[in-house]
């Protein structure tokens, strides 16, 4: 197998990591002020994923880093030509971070209540805008001669685009809520069922047209099999998430996530960015990548330290694996648990 390919199969690996482990940031994060109902209750929900979310959101960092080294021509067009979705998807990511450091920095509920929004939009705007940038490079984008985006930001934001953004923000609601539910006790967690059964409605919906849409245009035989297994996964937690099992409800919207980002991945092989002008314009991953040397030093690097991050995010997990509930955030005296 060439360099080129086994660096797209790992830029896949890393993009399905962090879909996966910071979906569900994003969906606690945009169920905070639904789910929490009162100071305790939110910092319940803001404790579910106080000890992983910087380390998920590593995930992210490293993507990029290894389109940057790997395929340097596609991190130039894709950031150029993206630029407002990135830049915007950046800054929400930085607010959500800040609030989530200082929202307890002042006994204060309007302080407070300001930095939970921060959380729900540095979420939110995440959520909907990785759908609509990944949903353009699979589709295609303007691209001319010279791999430049010649399009406008309008091109970006195509009903099958919106169609994607739609898609991910509420399945990583249902990501969230599930997560939630298998995290925590008492109301919240019955609370976060009840979400959880309604999100999954509204993401059998819109995640099923999105990868059908996908798969009639831009598919290949095999990943008819990948769509149908994120739909499958998409039943199978609305089905156990309805039986109060929440270990099966999270394997399932896991595996959803996993299937479709896989499904989305294999259509796009082998270009890395499709041109909707020409087909020769496009980035593939020949015309696109860093020279044999640098891609072998990546390698070999890669296979170094990446078992050692996965030991180490494992254990973290484990660590912090149990449940939390109001009865375990101390407060101050007379103030009401709600």
């Amino acid at each position: 197998m060439e360099l080129t390919t086994v660096w797209f199969i790992a830029i896949a690996f890393l993009w399905t990591s962090y879909f996966f482990l910071e979906g569900f940031d994003f969906g606690v994060g945009m169920l905070l002020p639904v789910l929490g109902r009162g100071n305790v209750e939110r910092r319940v929900v803001i404790n579910t994923i106080g000890p992983v979310w910087d380390a998920n959101e590593v995930w992210f960092i490293v993507a990029g880093a290894a389109i940057f080294a790997a395929f340097p021509e596609w991190y130039a067009t894709l950031f150029s030509g993206f630029y407002l979705p990135l830049l915007a998807i950046l800054l929400a990511l930085i607010v959500r971070g800040v609030a989530f450091e200082y929202r307890g920095k002042r006994d204060d509920a309007r302080w407070r209540s300001r930095w939970d929004k921060a959380i729900f939009w540095g979420s939110l705007v995440p959520a909907f805008l990785w759908g609509v940038v990944f949903a353009n490079i699979v589709r295609g984008v303007p691209l001319d001669a010279d791999h430049e985006f010649a399009g406008t930001l309008g091109d970006l934001f195509s009903p099958y685009a919106l169609l994607g953004g739609l898609t991910t923000m509420i399945l990583f609601v249902l990501h969230g809520a599930v997560f939630l539910a298998l995290k925590t006790s008492g109301d919240i967690r019955e609370r976060a069922r009840l979400v959880a059964g309604i999100a999954a409605i509204g993401a059998v919906a819109a995640g099923g047209s999105f990868l059908l849409i996908t798969q009639v245009e831009h598919g290949e035989p095999v990943t008819w099999l990948t769509a149908a297994g994120a739909a499958a996964g998409l039943v199978l937690a609305a089905v156990a998430i309805r039986r109060g099992r929440e270990g099966w409800a999270f394997i399932g919207t896991g595996a959803a996530i996993v299937l479709a980002v896989a499904t989305l991945f294999v259509a796009l092989f082998p270009d890395v960015l499709p041109s909707t002008l020409v087909e020769a314009h496009s980035l593939t991953t020949d015309n696109a990548s860093s020279s044999p040397y640098t891609l072998k030093i990546m390698t070999w690097t890669a296979a170094v330290f990446t078992p050692i991050v996965l030991v180490y995010q494992g254990w973290t997990y484990w660590v912090f694996r149990k449940r939390i509930g109001t009865d375990q955030i101390p407060r101050p005296k007379n103030e009401p648990v709600r």
